[in-house]
């Protein structure tokens, strides 16, 4: 696994599984066997990405009885969103240029 969170976060959320595992998770806790039922693979493999995603900090297991109920632990989502905040302003900003252009493309052409 990659060294820093940032990574360990993206590298999880690479895989397409992994994505549907969290999109399940967040309506509401899960077992293992349930997670797996969608999936065509086994129930080995969904314990892989279960500690992929639990060691990326984007889920957790808790103890109830026999059942280990996972759990979204959002915060490790809250990195990527602070990592695409500068992005999402460059792009607004960017954006916002491109309309006064446009805007005064327009005043231009209007203008005898």
């Amino acid at each position: 696994m990659a060294s820093d969170p940032l990574s360990e976060t993206l590298q999880a959320l690479a895989d397409p599984t992994r994505r549907a595992i969290l999109a399940r998770l967040a309506e509401g806790e899960a077992t293992v066997n349930d997670l797996a039922k969608p999936f065509p693979i086994s129930l080995p493999a969904i314990s892989r990405h279960l500690k992929v995603l639990e060691q990326a900090g984007l889920i957790s297991r808790g103890r109830d009885a026999q059942w280990r109920p996972c759990r979204l632990e959002p915060q490790a989502l809250r990195r990527v969103d602070d990592w695409l905040e500068m992005y999402r302003r460059f792009w607004s900003e960017r954006f916002d240029t491109m309309d006064a252009y446009l805007d005064a493309l327009k005043k231009k052409g209007d203008a005898p």
